[in-house]
């Protein structure tokens, strides 16, 4: 199902969230509104779901009119950091709750949810209790929850947050994949800059309640619209005046470019971000893949040449 949203705005007494906010978000896709916090991302969510009410604007929901129809009307599954389970529940009546709201057929609604639950990989589980899961799977059942009522729509807001770096890794790559396969229209909201750009088909960089630029991952990280996006969607440092991208540059022992020092060689997995000092006393930092920093054997206190590569 296609968003559409057309000129929404949101204050809060004086105080203004939202200015004239429109967009278009693609049937299937998953779309994540990315900036700082205080930048209207959340509330942008609660009004594409019902949860909030705004002053002015539309909400279409593949070119429906939704801006005053109630949420359990819009047919949004929901996902939050809190997923709230019902404690007092099994994790299989955790993801029936909804069904049985809808007054499903009480075989039906076994069907279904040993379906889903096999879909999340929880299948092993379905008579445990909230307590006894771990991050990922209680997030997973959350998931399985939103998921089970068969939305048009579903809505993220910042559901790993909570949870350690690598399942929150694992859990994003799997909900990609989920998202992929059973072609639901998402909608994440996140502070994570490199989550958002690996699992979204298209980005939404907010700041200051305004959009500052719209286009998919790549589009935004190669050709940002302004400093400010170029800032928040990935490291930068500065080469002769200019704001780069650290991978723009490339370090020589030929005399070629520009005379540095190494200052620090930091190995973080595959990248290695090498710091060096400028003659002036100026510092800047270049990233450089495992491999090529294991062939330069680059050194402390080394002198070295800064160039930009000759494909930037």
């Amino acid at each position: 199902m296609s968003i559409e949203l057309q000129g929404i705005s949101k204050s809060y007494g004086d105080s203004q969230v939202l200015f004239n906010i429109s967009a278009e978000l693609k049937s299937g896709t998953m779309t994540a509104l990315v900036g700082p916090s205080g930048s209207g991302k959340s509330t942008l969510l609660r009004i594409i779901a019902g949860l909030e009410p705004h002053g002015n604007g539309n909400v279409l929901i593949e070119g429906r009119n939704v801006t005053n129809v109630p949420v359990r009307r819009r047919n949004i599954g929901f996902c939050f950091q809190d997923y709230a389970p019902f404690r007092h529940m099994t994790v299989a009546n955790n993801v029936a709750y909804g069904l049985h709201v809808r007054k499903v057929r009480k075989a039906e609604i076994r069907t279904q949810v040993g379906d889903m639950l096999e879909r999340v990989g929880l299948e092993s589980f379905a008579q445990r209790y909230p307590h006894e899961l771990s991050g990922g799977q209680r997030q997973r059942m959350a998931l399985a929850r939103s998921l089970i009522i068969k939305p048009e729509v579903l809505l993220l807001d910042e559901p790993f947050a909570a949870l350690d770096a690598q399942v929150r890794a694992d859990l994003r790559l799997w909900v990609r994949g989920l998202q992929r396969e059973l072609g639901i229209t998402t909608i994440l909201v996140t502070h994570d800059q490199s989550e958002a750009m690996e699992v979204a088909d298209q980005l939404v960089v907010l700041h200051s309640g305004q959009i500052q630029q719209m286009g998919t991952p790549q589009e935004i990280y190669d050709a940002p619209a302004n400093q400010f996006v170029q800032n928040f969607l990935g490291p930068i440092t500065t080469f002769e005046g200019a704001a780069l991208r650290p991978h723009a540059l490339q370090i020589n022992r030929e005399q070629r470019g520009t005379a540095a020092t190494i200052h620090d060689v930091i190995r973080l997995g595959f990248e290695v971000r090498v710091i060096v000092e400028l003659a002036d006393g100026s510092t800047l930092w270049v990233q450089m893949t495992h491999d090529e920093a294991l062939v330069m054997s680059l050194l402390v206190g080394e002198r070295v040449y800064v160039t930009m590569r000759a494909s930037t």
